[in-house]
């Protein structure tokens, strides 16, 4: 049995094909592994030489540190780079006016999609992949552990789902790649920054009075601004690395030290962000194909009028 030929579907096939073709994807993959290994040896000359005074020793605390800097790098350079990879996989089909043709395949809408997603996600999960010598630095001085960082990688896959599907459904709806990029950047935008900026602002107005209030046992014992900084990534990465990040985040005041917060913010990330996913996976499926539209008039039927999505040659 050809296992290729159950597994991967026509679409899919032909978008590994001219996606690895081309030379573009060989230098994408060099520009970031260089981006991502300069900012770990620019990390490492600053801690050495210029972060210590002369104390060159480089413990398990600045490879903890390292292992830090070079996560959150790695997220942002994700938030760039996802998006770009999505936003145009519908729109693009539909601007070449290859997308009618596409939709008269045997191929369901749902195939087309997730093949589209899952060509240019497998692209971006190669780039991260490619990434792990660099993370290997860290564990020559420790201070991280192997389970950790399987959980960061696996955290990032879910944000480039995030990100990916959040680009294939404005794909989808908007006719332009230009307008579906912009979209997706200024959602992407919200996501990573308004919310981050929300919670600071929110947390310098409920701070203030919070713990002054007297704590008792009926009293809240947590405040909601948490849960504002769980839809953030950052906030959610941070809460990978430090469990107790998030009993600080909702503002925990309870006097038992056992207390903790209501969730962790990366499970409330999880959480959230896994009805975005399904539902803009959803809303993409139920809109690449066009919908016959049939009117009853006065006893009369008219002949379903199919849009086809292609762009007006005039």
């Amino acid at each position: 049995m050809n296992w290729s030929r159950k597994w991967i579907n026509p679409v899919l096939d032909k978008e590994f094909r001219l996606r690895m073709r081309t030379p573009r994807s060989a230098i994408s993959l060099l520009a970031y592994v260089l981006v991502l290994g300069m900012i770990a040896l620019g990390y490492i000359y600053v801690s050495l030489y210029l972060g210590r005074q002369g104390n060159h020793a480089f413990n398990s605390g600045a490879g903890r540190m390292m292992f830090y800097v070079l996560s959150f790098a790695q997220l942002v350079l994700i938030a760039f780079m996802a998006p770009a990879l999505t936003a145009g996989v519908i729109s693009g089909e539909r601007e070449k006016q290859t997308l009618s043709m596409l939709l008269t395949t045997q191929q369901s809408s749902s195939t087309i999609i997730l093949s589209k997603l899952f060509s240019s996600l497998s692209f971006m999960t190669l780039i991260v992949v490619a990434t792990m010598p660099i993370y290997s630095i860290v564990f020559l001085y420790g201070g991280i552990s192997l389970k950790q960082m399987i959980y960061i990688f696996l955290f990032y896959l879910f944000v480039m789902l995030l990100l990916g599907s959040l680009g294939v459904m404005f794909s989808t709806l908007f006719k332009r790649t230009m307008i579906s990029v912009i979209v997706t950047y200024g959602v992407g935008l919200c996501i990573f920054l308004m919310t981050g900026l929300l919670y600071l602002f929110v947390m310098s107005i409920v701070q203030r009075n919070y713990f002054s209030m007297p704590t008792t046992a009926t009293g809240p014992t947590y405040s909601f601004v948490g849960y504002i900084l769980g839809l953030n990534p950052a906030g959610a990465l941070i809460s990978l690395f430090e469990p107790g990040f998030s009993k600080g985040a909702f503002l925990v005041r309870n006097g038992n030290l056992n207390s903790d917060a209501p969730i962790q913010l990366w499970q409330e990330f999880l959480l959230v962000y896994s009805v975005v996913i399904i539902g803009s996976l959803w809303i993409s499926i139920r809109k690449i194909r066009p919908v016959a539209k049939r009117k009853l008039r006065k006893g009369t039927y008219d002949a379903p009028s199919v849009e086809t999505g292609a762009s007006d040659p005039s």
